[in-house]
């Protein structure tokens, strides 16, 4: 499996971006679809996931309501729309990929997914 993350970039707090996740070498049926990120001295965290076959979408708290996961089955691609952007928004942001079976409960958790895109970079600035 090969996950390739895009879209990253310097914008100003208040504004857009849209992050890309080119998926292959497998069917990812069933799979869950993640989004983590890592800021500076900071662990990773789980910012948002969605379900490949059925697009049933989890979110943190610290997004919800400003960003946006959705999946394009035809391209195998997943995107993460970031609205209304704060500086606190700033880190490498990664997708990654969690085969089956999975656990609703687990789906927060990064060391359930199996296949890790290399991190694109995010800049907030205020």
């Amino acid at each position: 499996v090969q996950l390739q993350a895009s879209g990253g970039g310097l914008v100003q707090a208040g504004g857009s971006l849209r992050l890309s996740c080119a998926a292959s070498g497998a069917t990812f049926s069933n799979y869950v679809m993640g989004w983590f990120r890592q800021a500076p001295g900071k662990e990773r965290e789980f910012v948002a996931a969605i379900g490949w076959t059925i697009g049933n979408t989890y979110y943190a708290d610290s997004v919800r309501g400003r960003f946006t996961v959705s999946r394009d089955n035809a391209k195998n691609t997943v995107y993460l729309q970031m609205n209304s952007l704060k500086p606190e928004d700033t880190a490498v942001y990664y997708c990654a990929a969690d085969p089956p079976p999975v656990y609703t409960n687990r789906i927060r958790m990064w060391y359930e997914y199996n296949y890790w895109g290399q991190g694109t970079l995010v800049t907030v600035s205020s």
